[in-house]
């Protein structure tokens, strides 16, 4: 018995091995994340969206926790499992309940969150939440979702920490730095970026640390 635990980044994968976690990376390719879930299908016994989250409400800041209620895109609608959320809130009671939107494409502008806001009504994003709700009602396997917010709402990102990952979630260093030779002026909003990033990070190695191993899942026996 496994609980998958769907991330985008090496870094949320390393955090959630240590929690008794089998990560499944999508490294932000949608099609390959579903194609791993699936590889991952057989003694799967629930399924977690694990990891760092944008901000879509104003309300929301970096180092939030979330356990989303729904996860959302623009025309679906996933709930996730009521008893492991409770598990989850009951642990960690300064969580944020919301839904949660699932995009195929970094929300790099301002703009483009406030209009996936408007059309999903998520308070948060990320692009795994809504491949791990497919998936687990394909299955027929409970859903959590544990995030926490990096970026806020009214933050976009710099150019160089939009370039793609590498299948296994770590960061293209040569995309990066080419990218910054570019735009040297960049360089303190990536900094920024960085920093948003690995607080939330250490705040998402903390809060599972303090629900267990597992995550709490009630359905493990």
């Amino acid at each position: 018995m496994s609980i998958l635990a769907v991330v985008g980044l090496a870094r949320e994968a390393r955090i959630a091995r240590r929690a008794g976690l089998t990560p499944v990376i999508g490294g932000g390719n949608s099609q390959l994340l579903a194609q791993r879930l699936e590889e991952a299908a057989a003694g799967a016994t629930a399924v977690v969206s694990f990891g760092i989250a944008g901000a879509l409400a104003p309300l929301l800041k970096t180092g939030d926790v979330i356990i989303a209620g729904h996860v959302v895109t623009a025309d679906e609608r996933y709930a996730c499992d009521a008893a492991w959320s409770a598990v989850l809130h009951a642990k960690l009671p300064k969580a944020r309940t919301a839904a949660i939107a699932g995009v195929d494409m970094i929300l790099e502008h301002v703009g483009m969150k406030k209009a996936v806001f408007r059309t999903t009504g998520g308070h948060a994003v990320d692009m795994e939440s809504h491949i791990a709700a497919r998936f687990a009602k394909a299955h027929g396997l409970p859903l959590a979702v544990l995030r926490v917010i990096c970026d806020g709402a009214e933050r976009s990102l710099p150019p160089a920490a939009l370039e793609p990952l590498k299948p296994n979630g770590k960061p293209r260093l040569s995309a990066v730095l080419k990218s910054l030779a570019g735009d040297p002026l960049q360089i303190p909003d990536l900094i920024q970026t960085g920093n948003e990033a690995g607080k939330a990070l250490r705040i998402l190695f903390r809060s599972s640390h303090l629900v267990g191993r597992g995550l709490g899942c009630p359905y493990l026996g």
